[in-house]
């Protein structure tokens, strides 16, 4: 394997801007790797090699622009391109062409990035899985719905990709695939040009294997102004909140051991470590979040169910079954419990830097007929507060476990910095052979 596709965007970044490597060289070992690896893993729904290299071209003939300058990074196909098809991962849309590009991507793009292309998606965001496999093993899952992305990452096809989350679709696949998922903050990147699905939770974020990457990708495309994201881990050990949480007892057994022993890591290295245990009000938030997903969901997706429901799968067509017979009052309820939540947790949050929980279940599920359960997701993305999932160490089958650090409310900068520390304490790296 080139060692020039393993390296972070950041590196990638400063050699081009040195003048050490050009953005044409970068993306030649992209596309390298991704001709060795596509057919096995399918992690790209849309790929141009002579585009690709003609926006690298075109880099390498101007000075640099911004801090991605000639890095080439991959986007979820729920996110609107101009100048490549967008298709939401349905046979609806096969070949549709935005009229414009999604404000994410025109950021990328003022920042310098090439676009290398679209990554798999599931169907428009939610369960119906695309063709991608997981890395690690061909026979699992990756993960969903951001499941190409997430596989881009891990098997060095890109250092850095955009993908979403309104349930679980970052913090999982980057669990089941032994990189750095970053959920931001509810509404911190602009969400503006991806298909919706439940826009009160609906949150784009990005996959990555260096942390580094998140400081670079909170200055492109975050809306606090200026980004204090740090460059390197914090310095004190923090204080940590040890959250089981309420769905605990539905973990596997080999990711509780994972998590004690990550834990045990942490006290070790010096973190402050304060048991947490949730209100009880947490405890419904699980349903409600579900309520919330099924409900929006068959709001936006109307005219889709209207005009052409032979082309929605029977998982798909399901929900929204089940999210039209869901009442304004049962929704107006389920909002106002988040609400009350956000509230209870941003006292919890005053208290630690960083709460610390399981991002998984466990390993991914053999087979690629479905993405996992978001369930250890739900809940913090309901409460809109900014989550990152780094690996720590392989399960029964071998493959990656994650945990995921949770932050308070807008304080990204301080949580990359704290989940920075607790990952070189505490990460155990999966590498793709």
């Amino acid at each position: 394997m080139d060692n020039l596709v393993s390296i972070s965007a950041s590196e990638a970044a400063r050699r081009i801007a040195k003048g050490a490597l050009s953005s044409v060289r970068y993306t030649e070992a992209l596309l390298a790797r991704i001709a060795e690896r596509e057919a096995a893993v399918g992690a790209w729904i849309h790929l141009d090699p002579s585009a690709a290299l003609a926006q690298a071209r075109a880099a390498d003939a101007r000075p640099p622009v911004g801090p991605l300058h000639g890095v080439a990074v991959g986007l979820k196909d729920i996110i609107d391109t101009a100048d490549m098809p967008t298709a939401y991962g349905s046979p609806i849309y096969a070949g549709h062409r935005p009229g414009k590009d999604a404000p994410s991507v025109a950021q990328l793009r003022a920042a310098g990035a090439v676009i290398l292309g679209k990554t798999v998606t599931a169907e428009f965001a939610t369960y119906h899985p695309g063709k991608t496999a997981n890395p690690h093993n061909l026979a699992h899952t990756p993960g969903g719905s951001s499941s190409g992305s997430a596989a881009a990452v891990a098997d060095y096809h890109v250092a850095l990709s955009l993908g979403t989350q309104t349930a679980g679709s970052i913090i999982r696949p980057a669990s089941f695939n032994g990189i750095i998922g970053y959920k931001p903050t509810f509404d911190d990147f602009n969400y503006g040009g991806l298909h919706a699905l439940a826009p009160s939770l609906d949150t784009l974020g990005v996959f990555v294997r260096h942390f580094e990457d998140l400081s670079l990708s909170r200055q492109v495309m975050s809306r606090s102004q200026p980004v204090r994201a740090p460059s390197a881990p914090m310095a004190a050990a923090p204080r940590i909140g040890v959250c089981r949480t309420p769905m605990w007892d539905k973990a596997d057994a080999d990711m509780q051991e994972a998590f004690l022993r990550t834990v045990d890591r942490l006290g070790k290295a010096g973190a402050a470590l304060v048991e947490i245990e949730l209100p009880p009000s947490f405890t419904a938030l699980i349903e409600a979040q579900t309520l919330i997903f099924m409900a929006e969901g068959a709001r936006h997706l109307e005219r889709e169910w209207r005009e052409q429901p032979a082309l929605l799968s029977p998982e798909l067509r399901a929900l929204l079954e089940k999210g039209r017979a869901c009442s304004d009052a049962a929704v107006a309820e389920a909002q106002a419990l988040a609400v009350r939540c956000r509230a209870e947790l941003a006292d919890i949050l005053r208290e630690v830097d960083a709460l610390i929980a399981p991002a998984a279940i466990g390993e991914a599920p053999q087979g690629l007929a479905a993405t996992g359960d978001p369930l250890f997701s739900r809940i913090w993305t309901f409460l809109h507060v900014p989550c990152i999932s780094y690996p720590v160490g392989r399960g029964d089958q071998g493959l990656p476990l994650g945990v995921q650090a949770i932050g308070a409310h807008a304080d990204d900068d301080r949580l990359i910095g704290t989940a920075w520390w607790m990952a070189e304490q505490s990460a155990e790296w999966t590498p793709v052979s």
